[in-house]
């Protein structure tokens, strides 16, 4: 049902404690709590559909402290409101991170790249969403803050249902932070990303895999499996790396992967694919990334 703008409360915050004392406020009877409002590139299009929820939504995006992208010797720090174009632009992310800057290049277009933000991405808890796949191949974890001080959640464990996710209503996301990999790490690194969509661009993902492993001999030391559309939250595949991880990268191992991805992921028919496609596409997508972890051995 379409509501008219005048049922909507907006305010925008003009530091991050005002943002964060709105958050804390109690719900409105009829209008629920105080919801963040970043780039608003999801947030517009349902307005305009009619399903935006009627609430009270506090405008983040003017909050700087928020943005930008700080590197360490241990880790890279990105602010919930960094952009996807900011993303993409980064030569460190490009150079050690590569699969957030493919994830960010399929998000929408320029305009879109321009005004989206990472933390958006992930506050809108889609599971076909492009760069939560590439943040859980990378381990990422999350700083989410309120009156009461931060706190740090493995974005593995973030989403706990379909628009679930483990954020209290006074939260922000503040910033997304990713270990770096030492350069003495022993092995070679794969990084993976496909996006498979209706078009080659501006388009839904039907999957979307994400890999990054590490590979040494015909072993691979490291893998993390990142998958969209698969499953009613973005998933990582834990049980897929278990199996990946216990023995020589050959044809036999490459088989027993395939058969527990399958029984790990859990696809759906809906208006952009069917569950039988989604699951055939996914394996083969396992095995292309780990034909590329095999060349990686064969160089080693």
């Amino acid at each position: 049902m379409s509501h008219k703008l005048s049922e909507f409360v907006a305010r925008s915050a003009t530091s991050l404690p005002e943002a964060l004392s709105l958050l804390a406020e109690p719900a409105d009877a009829d209008r629920g709590p105080w919801r963040p409002l970043a780039g608003g590139t999801d947030l517009m299009v349902t307005l305009a559909a009619g399903t935006l929820p009627v609430g009270r939504y506090v405008d983040i995006w003017p909050l700087d402290e928020l943005r930008g992208i700080t590197v360490t010797d241990e880790s890279v720090e990105i602010g919930a409101l960094t952009t996807y174009t900011d993303i993409r632009l980064h030569p460190l992310l490009a150079k050690e991170f590569p699969l957030l800057g493919l994830a960010a290049k399929e998000t929408g277009a320029i305009a879109i790249q321009n005004r989206g933000t990472l933390g958006g991405n992930i506050a809108n808890a889609s599971p076909a969403a492009d760069t939560p796949p590439a943040l859980l191949a990378y381990d990422a974890e999350l700083e989410l803050l309120s009156r009461s001080g931060p706190r740090t959640v493995p974005y593995s464990r973030f989403h706990s249902g379909y628009k679930q996710m483990d954020r209290r209503p006074d939260e922000l996301i503040t910033k997304v932070r990713l270990k770096r990999t030492p350069s003495d790490a022993p092995g070679h690194t794969v990084h993976y990303y496909r996006k498979v969509g209706t078009r080659a661009a501006q388009a839904i993902s039907k999957v979307c895999f994400a890999a990054f492993a590490r590979v040494e001999g015909h072993r691979l030391l490291n893998v993390r499996l990142g998958l969209g559309s698969v499953a009613p939250i973005p998933l990582r595949c834990t049980r897929t790396e278990s199996v990946l991880l216990s023995a020589p990268l050959d044809e036999p191992l490459i088989r027993r992967a395939e058969a527990t991805l399958a029984y790990e992921i859990s696809p759906i028919d809906d208006v952009r694919s069917t569950s039988p496609y989604r699951r055939r596409v996914t394996l083969n997508l396992l095995r292309e990334m780990l034909s590329r972890c095999q060349v990686r051995s064969d160089s080693t």
